[in-house]
C-alpha cells in the first residue's frame, strides 16, 4: 500500500528512537489480527502514546493505524498536513463528533485498523478513568475486533503539564491484550466498562514488568499515587475523573 507520508514519518520515529536509545518493549503483538477491521483501544498518559501503541502494528504486522485525534492538531501548520497525509481522523470535541465516528466506521468496514483513546484526553493521574462509549459503538457498527492496549513509559518523555524530557535510555512498555468482541446488541456502556477493565489490567501488568525505577524522590512524578508516586490521585484532578 502506498503511504507517501506515513512511511517517512515512521522512518523518522524509528531513527529518533534509536538515536535516543529508547527501549521499546512490546508484549502480546500476536494479539493484533493480521487483517480485517480492528480497533486498538489505548490508555492515554502522554502525547507519544499513539507512536508507541502502533509500534507492533506498523513494524511487525505492516498495518498502518489511523488514529482519532482532536481537531486542533489538524489545524496546526506543521502537524496538520502530516495528520491528513497519514489519514488520521479529526474529532471536533466541541461540536458534532458523529462525523469522526462515521469516518472511522467507514475505514473499519474497508478493513483498516483504527486507534482510539477511550478516555478522550491525557490522564494526569496515570490511572485509566471511565471511558467514553465511542470505541464500543464503532465496533458494533463495523463488526471490528477491539484490541486493548496499555502503554507505560512514553509519558516520561512528553505529557501534559510537564516539561519535555528527551532523556536517553527511557523504556517504553507496550502491553497488548487479547481481542475483545462486542455483540451488536450489547449495551455500549457495559462493553466500554469491560474494555476499560481490560486496559487497567494490562496497565497493571506493564507497570509490574517495567524495567526502570525513579532516579530519586524528585523523579517520582511519573508514578501514580497508588504506586508511591507523586502524580495527582484521580479525585484530586479538577474536574475529577469520572
Amino acid at each position: 500500500m502506498a503511504e507517501p507520508v506515513y512511511r517517512p514519518v515512521l522512518a523518522f520515529a524509528k531513527t529518533l528512537q534509536k538515536s535516543m536509545g529508547w527501549k521499546v518493549i512490546v508484549v502480546g503483538e500476536e494479539n493484533i489480527p493480521d487483517e480485517g477491521p480492528t480497533i486498538l483501544a489505548i490508555n492515554h498518559a502522554g502525547y507519544l502514546d499513539f507512536v508507541f501503541s502502533a509500534w507492533a502494528s506498523v513494524f511487525e504486522k505492516k498495518r498502518f493505524v489511523r488514529f482519532l485525534a482532536k481537531k486542533e492538531v489538524f489545524d496546526h501548520p506543521v502537524a496538520g498536513p502530516l495528520m491528513r497525509g497519514m489519514k488520521h481522523i479529526p474529532v471536533d470535541r466541541k461540536g458534532d463528533r458523529s462525523k469522526a465516528l462515521d469516518l472511522a466506521i467507514a475505514a473499519l468496514k474497508s478493513g483498516e485498523i483504527i486507534g482510539t483513546f477511550p478516555e478522550a484526553t491525557i490522564n494526569r493521574s496515570f490511572v485509566p478513568s471511565k471511558g467514553k462509549t465511542g470505541t464500543a459503538r464503532m465496533a458494533q457498527a463495523s463488526g471490528a475486533t477491539i484490541v486493548p492496549v496499555a502503554v507505560w513509559g512514553s509519558h516520561r518523555i512528553l505529557t501534559k503539564g510537564r516539561p519535555r524530557n528527551f532523556q536517553r535510555g527511557v523504556a517504553i512498555l507496550v502491553n497488548i491484550g487479547e481481542p475483545l468482541e462486542v455483540d451488536p446488541d450489547e449495551d455500549s456502556r457495559g462493553a466500554t466498562d469491560r474494555l476499560m477493565d481490560s486496559i487497567r489490567h494490562l496497565l497493571a501488568e506493564a507497570q509490574e514488568k517495567y524495567p526502570q525505577e525513579p532516579a530519586g524522590d524528585d523523579d517520582r512524578w511519573w508514578l501514580p499515587a497508588h504506586l508511591g508516586g507523586t502524580a495527582p490521585a484521580p479525585e484530586q484532578i479538577d474536574p475529577p475523573l469520572r
